[in-house]
């Protein structure tokens, strides 16, 4: 990112030399071990009688719901939970009806404090009034009220800070909502906006599960060729869809980054924001890596591929190249899978647990 430094975090490991499955759960148990084992048992043993709250900043796309779920999987998702606040108030809304029958409904109004009346921020939340804006005050009662249901698990907040104002209150949040003595950290993500692109232009969905992939940086198991459209497709390989069904592009997505530049541009601003703050404790992860650079610090099958696809036959034949970007400083980089990048966040998260 351009004026801000984040480390490289390196992952070879001398000796080493076996390559490891990082699409499988099973893979990255064994990658993981390898890769951070020392530091997998002190967080280990740290989660066994304490908790922490993470809070996650960084670009829209920069991967901060895989790496709370990717901590989830190695941890076990009895002992964290992912709050999205996005989530929290788009779920809320859409069952407004409901949740104002609910007790919670009677606890979300003792919980509030702000400047406008909470009947006004219950407008503003279910669209009533366009007059008002959906105040930071509210949503930290929201997300109060959600993490009250959520006793004894460690915390990866993502959605706060989400505007400038909204800091300071990250600051503070924990003691706010008396989360015990728990110690709280940034994790802040460095993503060149040449990725963030490519991740929305090729995105792809299951129109069944949900499940997200991209044609082009991240295949299923299942390729198909449309005839009539002459076109390759995937064909979803979630476990939890058992149908096959075929993914699809979003509308809208084939725009990239141009649509959601202004919430980029915010986005940079709170990161140095964040980066630039005493007192807290910060993880700093990068995506990426100069090309020149990368055989140094990392082995290739934790190098981002790019794929395309060619008819032989009847047979669809999957091409596999390394994929190299231009970083926001303009420097010829790659993108670092999920499974490197977390081995950075595990290694800096272990040295602040023990300290």
């Amino acid at each position: 990112m351009k004026g801000l430094e984040f480390p490289v975090v390196g992952t070879k490991v001398k000796g080493l030399t076996k390559k490891f499955d990082l699409n499988s759960p099973d893979g990255r148990k064994a990658y993981f071990e390898a890769k951070a084992g020392d530091e997998v048992a002190k967080i280990k043993k740290y989660l066994d009688k304490n908790t922490f709250v993470a809070y996650l900043i960084g670009k829209k796309n920069s991967g901060k719901g895989t790496y709370s779920q990717i901590f989830a999987e190695i941890f076990g998702s009895d002992k964290v939970a992912l709050v999205s606040i996005g989530d929290i108030v788009r779920n809320v809304s859409a069952d407004w009806d409901n949740f104002k029958k609910s007790p919670k409904f009677a606890r979300l109004k003792k919980l509030y404090r702000g400047y406008i009346s909470f009947e006004d921020a219950c407008d503003a939340l279910t669209g009533r009034s366009q007059s008002k804006l959906l105040p930071t005050e509210f949503v930290l009662a929201l997300l109060k009220l959600t993490i009250e249901g959520m006793p004894g698990k460690t915390l990866f907040i993502d959605g706060l800070p989400r505007e400038m104002d909204q800091v300071s209150y990250s600051l503070y949040f924990r003691d706010l909502i008396g989360y015990r003595d728990d110690p709280d950290m940034f994790i802040l993500i460095d993503i060149p906006e040449s990725v963030i692109d490519e991740r929305i232009k090729y995105r792809v969905v299951c129109p069944n599960c949900k499940n997200t992939r991209n044609i082009k940086l991240l295949i299923t198991n299942k390729v198909e060729y449309d005839k009539k459209d002459k076109k390759f497709y995937l064909l979803c390989d979630s476990p939890r869809c058992k149908g096959g069904f075929r993914m699809e592009p979003k509308e809208g997505d084939n725009l990239g980054i141009g649509p959601i530049r202004d919430r980029l541009t915010k986005d940079e601003e709170i990161l140095k924001k964040a980066f630039a703050l005493h007192g807290i404790p910060k993880i700093l992860l990068r995506n990426h890596v100069a090309k020149a650079e990368s055989d140094k610090y990392f082995d290739d099958y934790e190098i981002t591929p790019e794929y395309s696809f060619e008819l032989d036959g009847d047979k669809i034949k999957v091409i596999e190249k390394p994929w190299t970007v231009k970083d926001d400083n303009g420097i010829e980089s790659v993108s670092l899978l999920s499974a490197p990048v977390m081995v950075g966040l595990l290694k800096q998260m272990a040295d602040i647990l023990e300290a």
